[in-house]
């Protein structure tokens, strides 16, 4: 069968092209995508194509380059050995924004939608265990205070993640107002419109002067490590939760040796072996229940919906400018 796909055939250009679905294979399912949603900051650094040499972006993104990592599909047809799964069933898979795709059953990465979540719903579940990720390796306890920088899609996941865990202060930054009155609709206990820089005060009074015990960089922009560092307690933990695509430009400060802070890094669902057991798969089904049980709202973060055929003139928009943009969806309907 043919399919529409959208792809990158040089930095800052892309087409709609068609492609062709053979048949299912073996533990494959074959499925009529309904949704996709963007990852904007991934996408944007691929869409841009520019990164430090030898970084994984450099060697990911080779033209042509299809992006998108987070569909929801419904079941058209079963490939042989697929159990569990029966036509006319939705599912989350990490493939990109295409009408139609083959998808593999094992991995993880493939997950039943509940009758009681939205497509669109489902669509956040890639970004929503990503972030699930992240916070599980910080290891909070019951009453922790947390900074998060940058309330984008990541940010406003982990504001509710933490809401969750029953933190006592979720401290947001962002220099957008809108994006911040939302974290608060969401769970953050403060907010800060202005650069982290700035925020030494609002993080120190919120506090009790101790600083905060983990401090989550979702921006991925290197100059904010180095502002989020001051922001964390003595013995605290510093999360670069966004992958900055020139980490050549981010830099240590002091408090880092002189405070003993614990810096953490996190990729996609890779968890250390002491967590090891919460899979992609096990994320994946526990955001969406959070998400059925009316835990977690991700629909009112959806701020754009597309046509495929309009890709070229959203990521050239998202690239001047995302500020007003949260959940940028395409309708493949």
């Amino acid at each position: 069968m043919q399919s529409r796909a959208v792809v990158f055939t040089g930095p800052r250009q892309v087409e709609i092209e068609e492609i062709t679905v053979g048949d299912p294979g073996e533990g494959q399912v074959q499925t009529e995508t309904l949704v996709t949603l963007m990852s904007m900051g991934t996408e944007l650094i691929c869409y841009r194509a520019e990164s430090d040499p030898g970084t994984h972006w450099h060697g990911w993104v080779r033209h042509p380059f299809y992006p998108g990592y987070s569909a929801v599909g419904r079941v058209t047809r079963l490939g042989s050995g697929v159990e569990g799964i029966a036509e006319g069933d939705r599912v989350f898979y990490a493939g990109g924004h295409r009408g139609a795709a083959n998808v593999g059953m094992g991995g993880g990465h493939t997950v039943r939608v509940p009758d009681g979540v939205s497509s669109e719903e489902a669509a956040w579940c890639k970004l929503a265990t990503i972030v699930q990720t992240g916070v599980r390796q910080v290891e909070h306890g019951m009453g922790d205070t947390a900074v998060i920088i940058g309330l984008g899609p990541l940010g406003q996941l982990m504001t509710q993640y933490l809401r969750l865990l029953g933190l006592s202060e979720i401290l947001a930054i962002d220099h957008l107002q809108a994006r911040l009155d939302t974290a608060t609709s969401h769970g953050a206990t403060a907010t800060f419109c202005g650069s982290a820089a700035d925020a030494g005060e609002f993080v120190s009074d919120h506090t009790d002067g101790e600083l905060a015990d983990a401090v989550y960089d979702v921006t991925g922009h290197p100059a904010v490590f180095a502002m989020a560092l001051p922001l964390a307690r003595r013995f605290g933990t510093v999360m670069l939760q966004g992958d900055c695509p020139h980490p050549s430009k981010q830099h240590l400060t002091f408090d880092v040796l002189t405070r003993q802070l614990r810096v953490l890094g996190t990729h996609n669902e890779a968890l250390p072996p002491k967590l090891a057991r919460w899979t992609a798969e096990k994320q994946a089904a526990l955001y969406l229940r959070y998400v059925e049980r009316g835990q977690m709202q991700t629909g009112d973060l959806i701020t754009h919906r597309h046509k495929p055929e309009e890709a070229p003139e959203v990521y050239a928009r998202l690239d001047a400018d995302r500020g007003n943009s949260a959940g940028v969806v395409f309708d493949w309907q």
